[in-house]
């Protein structure tokens, strides 16, 4: 029996663990793949206060120790099922607890269009600085108008020899600050009002179909990054969470319809998605489980 169980160890999770541990709770951490969450994923962080500039990666790693450091136990299996009863039915084991914070974070938003999922790792990437360096000197494409598909853009744009950043409109959603640095890339090429419609090679990625204010255009690409959001897999918890109608969990202060089980980071329904939103839920769950357990 455990204390706390804590599904994903990305920041909302580890923070929450963190917490958990230090008030002399034994906590178990869930994650399905790596530590870290999205943000391990980052070029670079310059928004957390008190940190002037930190890598995901740095920044991830170093609260994945803070919790080892205070015996944090991290199992990697896949939750199947959480029970009422505050049972975690894992693809492994089964797991007892006195509280539940479900912290999975978000995935990425797929374009859903052909030859997509085949070509994953064979050209086609969601995550700039895992795969960004397999393309030096080569070219590439971005697809998106946010602060991801941005910042993916400059960081290959160091690497690549040409990166086309290919938008839905004339209109972006990313950060003056990225919006600017892009600008100065000599090597950048935007593509707007465009949508991509195919993937076209044959053991690799060789081409995408695209349209372009109605106009077929074909381009020559030897990769292509997606970032276009992401979006919660919350199906699982439909039996114990209330779900919007996007599949956020709905919390009312952390807490679900489930005294007990509570939820923290971008996993959940609310107004800003953020590093630093994410480590303040983690902490508030945390503090929320103890003293209601009590």
């Amino acid at each position: 029996m455990f204390d706390i169980i804590i599904v994903g160890a990305g920041p909302a999770g580890l923070t929450a663990a963190l917490y958990a541990l230090r008030a002399n709770k034994k906590v178990l951490i869930l994650e399905a793949s790596n530590y870290g969450g999205k943000i391990i994923n980052a070029h670079k962080i310059e928004n957390y206060p008190g940190i002037n500039e930190i890598s995901g990666y740095d920044f991830a790693t170093n609260l994945y120790n803070q919790v080892k450091k205070f015996g944090g136990q991290i199992v990697t299996e896949t939750v199947l099922i959480i029970n009422e009863d505050k049972t975690v039915v894992t693809n492994k084991n089964t797991y007892e607890a006195k509280a539940i914070i479900i912290a999975t974070g978000l995935t990425d938003r797929r374009l859903n269009i052909e030859n997509e999922k085949e070509f994953i790792g064979k050209g086609v990437s969601y995550c700039a600085t895992c795969d960004g360096n397999f393309y030096k000197n080569k070219t590439v494409a971005v697809v998106g108008g946010g602060d991801t598909a941005f910042e993916d853009a400059i960081y290959l744009s160091d690497i690549a020899s040409k990166v086309y950043l290919i938008h839905h409109s004339e209109n972006f959603s990313a950060s003056e600050v990225f919006i600017d640095k892009l600008k100065e890339k000599s090597n950048v090429e935007y593509i707007l009002n465009a949508k991509v419609e195919k993937i076209n090679g044959s053991n690799t990625l060789e081409s995408i179909d695209i349209n372009v204010d109605n106009n077929k255009k074909n381009i020559q690409i030897d990769g292509l990054f997606i970032a276009i959001g992401r979006e919660p897999k919350n199906e699982i918890f439909s039996n114990i969470v209330e779900l919007d109608e996007k599949g956020y969990i709905i919390s009312n202060d952390l807490k679900t319809k489930v005294k007990g089980i509570y939820t923290a980071g971008d996993v959940r329904k609310k107004e800003l998605r953020q590093l630093t939103t994410a480590v303040s839920d983690g902490s508030l769950a945390a503090t929320l489980a103890i003293k209601e357990m009590n």
